[in-house]
C-alpha cells in the first residue's frame, strides 16, 4: 500500500516541491486540508481532502477540520503494537507516515497595528498544534516537518535510505515541540499583555529562534548564539549591516548598552562610546560630529577598540572623524551615501544602521543557578519638576540642564556609578566599584582640572559626607544622587557649607 502524508501548511513555502516529489518519486498518497488542499490542486498534484478521507466535513468556519480519529489514529498508532494495528483495521484508519504542519500566523498577526483581540484569536490554531504534538510523540514511526528548511534533508533521507532514519525523525520531533512551545508561549504572552497588572506573570517562558551561530560567547571557550524572539525582527534583529566582520557575542552586549545610552537622548546630536558595557565617552553637540569628538575626547585612550552609538545619521563629516582611530562597531539611525564610501576605508570595522534605536525589551532576564530573574526594564523617565532641591544654593538653568545630561549617562554606568560633565560632555566616569568613594576618585582623577565647575552624579545615595566633601575639593558646583541615606542630612550640610547645589531624585538606578 502506499505511504501516506498528511499536508496542511500555512507557510506554503516549497510545498509544490515537497509534494511533486513525494508523488513522483516516492509514490506518497496525499491528504489536505482547506488552502492546502487547493493549492495542491491546482498544481495538479492529486489529493484527497481531509473532509474526504474522514467522512466528516469541515465545521464551524473551518476551526473543526482534522480533529478526527481517522487523522489522529493514524498519526499515533503504533507498528509494533498488534492490538494498535488492529485498531486501526477495524475503524478503515490507514497509517499516516508523514505529518507536515505548520501553524496559523498568530504572531505575524499581532504584529500588525491596530489588530483586534478577537482577530488574534481567530489566529490560534487547535488542529496544527495537535498532529504536531501527535506525530512528534510518535517518532518511531511517523517524520513530522514543520519547517521549510527541513523538506530538501527528508528527501535526502528517502533517497538514501527508503525511508528516514530514526535520528532524523527524532530531530524533527524534536522542532516539532519546540514549534508549539514557542507558539504557545507567543500566545500566552500576547493574552498577558491584554490584560495589565502591577505584578508579573506567575509563569514567564523565553523563546526564540536561532538568528545566528557566534565564533563563541564572552571568551573562546564559551559557546554561544543568537536568538531572535518573535517572528517579525525588530530590535538588533532589524539592524541592516553595511560594513564589517560578523558580530559578536561581546559586539551585541556591548550595542545594546550603548543603544540604552543613546535612547535617552533625542532632542540633541548625541553620542557614546562603549567599553565593556560602560561608557568611556558620551557627549552632546550641535551637529553630530562634533558630539562624537567630544565623546572621544573625553577618553581617547578608552575609545580605542570602542563601541560607538549615534543618534542621528552619519554623515560625510561623522564618517571622517570614525575613520580615525580603530573601533569595532558604529551604529546609527541611518548613513549617508558619500558617508559610506568614506567608512569603507576601514572595512573591518562593524557600521550597522537601526532606525528606532529607541525601543527595548519590557523586561530583563539574568539566569541564577536553578532558574532566572525577571524585572522590568529600567525604563523610567528622568522628570526634573520631581527632584528636590535639598541645598541652600539653587541651580541654575545651565547646571540643571547639566544635572540631567550626567543623570541619564549614570543610570546606564555599572555601580556603583559616578559621572562627572560638563558642557554636556563625561569628563569621567567611575563604574562597577565595591565603593561609592572609590568610583567617586576614580571619576575625578579622569576628570583631573576639568572638574572646576562641572557636575557630578551617583546612581545611589551617599551613604557618608565624604563623597561630597571629595567632589568640592575638586571644584565640582552641583551633585544629583537619589537620596534615601539615613545620613542624607550630613551630606547636605556638607553641601551647604561647601556651596554646592545637591539634588534628591528620589529614583535609584544601580545596574549590576
Amino acid at each position: 500500500m502506499a505511504r501516506l502524508a498528511l499536508l496542511s501548511v500555512s507557510n506554503k513555502t516549497g510545498l509544490i516541491e515537497l509534494a511533486r516529489s513525494l508523488v513522483e518519486e516516492f509514490d506518497f498518497e496525499l491528504i489536505s486540508s482547506g488552502g492546502t488542499a487547493q493549492a495542491l490542486k491546482n498544481a495538479g498534484l492529486p489529493v484527497q481532502k481531509v473532509a474526504d478521507y474522514t467522512g466528516s466535513p469541515e465545521i464551524l468556519g473551518g476551526r473543526v477540520k482534522t480533529l478526527h480519529p481517522r487523522i489522529h489514529g493514524g498519526i499515533l498508532a503504533r507498528r509494533s503494537i498488534p492490538q494498535d494495528m488492529t485498531d486501526l483495521a477495524n475503524n478503515q484508519i490507514r497509517p499516516i507516515d508523514l505529518v507536515v504542519v505548520n501553524l496559523y500566523p498568530f504572531e505575524e498577526t499581532i504584529a500588525k497595528p491596530d489588530v483586534t483581540l478577537r482577530e488574534a484569536i481567530e489566529q490560534i490554531d487547535i488542529g496544527g498544534p495537535a498532529m504536531l504534538r501527535a506525530a512528534a510523540k510518535n517518532f518511531a514511526d511517523v517524520t513530522v516537518l514543520c519547517d521549510p528548511s527541513q523538506y530538501d534533508e527528508y528527501l535526502r533521507e528517502l533517497r538514501q535510505h527508503t525511508e528516514p532514519s530514526l535520528e532524523f525523525r527524532q530531530k524533527c520531533a524534536l522542532q516539532g515541540f519546540l514549534h508549539t512551545s514557542s507558539y504557545d508561549q507567543a500566545i500566552a504572552s500576547y493574552l498577558a499583555g491584554t490584560q495589565p497588572t502591577e505584578t508579573l506573570p506567575e509563569k514567564f517562558t523565553v523563546s526564540g529562534k536561532q538568528l545566528q551561530s557566534l565564533r563563541y560567547g564572552e571568551n573562546p571557550h564559551q559557546k554561544a548564539a543568537w536568538y531572535q524572539t518573535g517572528v517579525n525582527p525588530i530590535g538588533w534583529a532589524a539592524a541592516s549591516k553595511l560594513q564589517g566582520k560578523e558580530l559578536s557575542y561581546n559586539n551585541l552586549v556591548d550595542l545594546e548598552a550603548a543603544r540604552r545610552i543613546i535612547a535617552e537622548f533625542t532632542d540633541s546630536p548625541t553620542a557614546t562610546i562603549i567599553k565593556h558595557t560602560n561608557p568611556c565617552g558620551t557627549a552632546q553637540g550641535d551637529t553630530i560630529a562634533a558630539a562624537y569628538q567630544k565623546a572621544f575626547n573625553a577618553d581617547p585612550v578608552s575609545a580605542f577598540g570602542g563601541i560607538v552609538a549615534l543618534n542621528r545619521s552619519i554623515d560625510t563629516a561623522t564618517a571622517t572623524e570614525l575613520t580615525k582611530t580603530f573601533l569595532e562597531c558604529v551604529v546609527a539611525p541611518g548613513c549617508d551615501e558619500d558617508a559610506k564610501a568614506i567608512l569603507a576605508a576601514k572595512s573591518k570595522v562593524r557600521v550597522l544602521t537601526l532606525p528606532d534605536l529607541s525601543s527595548g525589551p519590557q523586561e530583563t532576564v539574568k539566569a541564577i543557578a536553578g532558574g532566572f530573574l525577571v524585572q522590568d526594564a529600567d525604563d523610567i523617565v528622568a522628570d526634573t519638576s520631581q527632584w528636590q532641591i535639598v541645598t541652600q544654593r539653587q541651580p541654575t538653568p545651565t547646571e540643571l540642564a547639566e544635572l540631567l545630561f550626567a543623570w541619564k549617562v549614570c543610570k546606564h554606568v555599572k555601580s556603583n556609578a559616578i559621572v562627572v560633565s560638563s558642557d554636556r560632555t563625561t569628563l569621567g566616569v567611575g563604574a562597577g566599584q565595591m565603593n561609592r568613594v572609590g568610583s567617586v576618585k576614580i571619576a575625578l582623577e579622569q576628570a583631573g582640572e576639568k572638574a572646576k565647575g562641572a557636575v557630578l552624579a551617583s546612581d545611589g545615595f551617599f551613604p557618608f559626607d565624604d563623597s561630597v566633601k571629595t567632589a568640592a575639593a575638586a571644584g565640582i558646583m552641583a551633585i544629583v544622587q537619589p537620596g534615601g541615606s539615613l545620613r542624607d542630612q550630613d551630606s547636605i550640610q556638607a553641601a551647604n557649607e561647601l556651596g554646592l547645589v545637591m539634588i534628591f531624585t528620589g529614583i535609584r538606578h544601580f545596574l549590576h
